[in-house]
């Protein structure tokens, strides 16, 4: 017997002729597959996260749905809340028309004053005192030898301050001078006109009427209440301490 060792029967190493051999069929296997295309994304470059956010915003759940409308159910109201309502839709109507009565011109044609003609009057409110004088003009408006816009630089004292002008259409028809001391500018914007108001009825007795109704020749008696003793003002108590 033989020292020499035998060599495995079935040997699984491939031989030098069969290697060209699996060259070829990875080679035709590579052929026959399709080319797979990458996405190529710029190197350095993310998407932000404001652009994910606004693709967040801009789907938003429920968006194509009807809002529903929800019927409150009329709740029946006996006899006596049914007069209430009715009564205060009858209150709030008369109040509004009152209203709108006030603010409507009067129809009277303004009469034509004499080039010498002056009509004096005194208007008061709170402790404000206004001395007007009418003339003949073309509509000047001076209060304490001041324009009124300079005077009055907010446009709804203005507006109080020229309110009985015009309202009977002597608004750019006459001159006025105002001299106006004491309280504060929006109660010497209300003696402003309520001494215009008394001049207008020495030119015109007939507007009496209808500028009493519209409240502009009452003098309005409210001030400011006094304070008391041990009082912080006129009503206003210091809180109550028990020990």
């Amino acid at each position: 017997m033989s020292d020499e060792p035998k060599q495995p029967e079935n040997d699984e190493t491939p031989s030098a002729n069969d290697a060209p051999e699996a060259q070829s069929g990875e080679q035709s296997a590579s052929e026959e597959a399709p080319p797979v295309e990458s996405k190529k994304v710029p190197s350095g470059k993310k998407p932000s996260k404001e652009g994910q956010k606004d693709e967040k915003k801009e789907a938003v759940p429920g968006a194509e749905l009807d809002p529903i409308a929800i019927e409150e159910p009329e709740v029946e109201m006996d006899a006596e809340e049914r007069a209430r309502a009715e009564a205060e839709a009858e209150e709030r109507a008369e109040r509004e028309a009152q209203i709108e009565a006030r603010n409507k011109p009067i129809e009277v044609k303004p009469t034509e004053l004499s080039a010498d003609a002056r009509f004096m009057a005194t208007g008061k409110r709170k402790s404000s005192v206004a001395r007007v004088i009418l003339s003949q003009g073309g509509g000047e408006f001076k209060v304490n030898e001041r324009p009124l816009e300079e005077y009055f630089p907010r446009p709804y004292l203005r507006t109080v301050a020229m309110q009985a002008l015009a309202q009977t259409g002597y608004e750019g028809n006459v001159d006025v001078r105002v001299r106006v001391h004491g309280g504060g500018i929006s109660g010497q914007a209300s003696a402003v006109r309520h001494g215009i108001a008394r001049a207008l009825c020495e030119i015109d007795p007939a507007l009496r009427q209808e500028l009493k109704r519209r409240g502009m020749l009452s003098r309005d008696a409210r001030v400011k209440e006094r304070r008391k003793a041990g009082l912080k003002k006129a009503r206003k108590r210091p809180q109550f301490s028990k020990r």
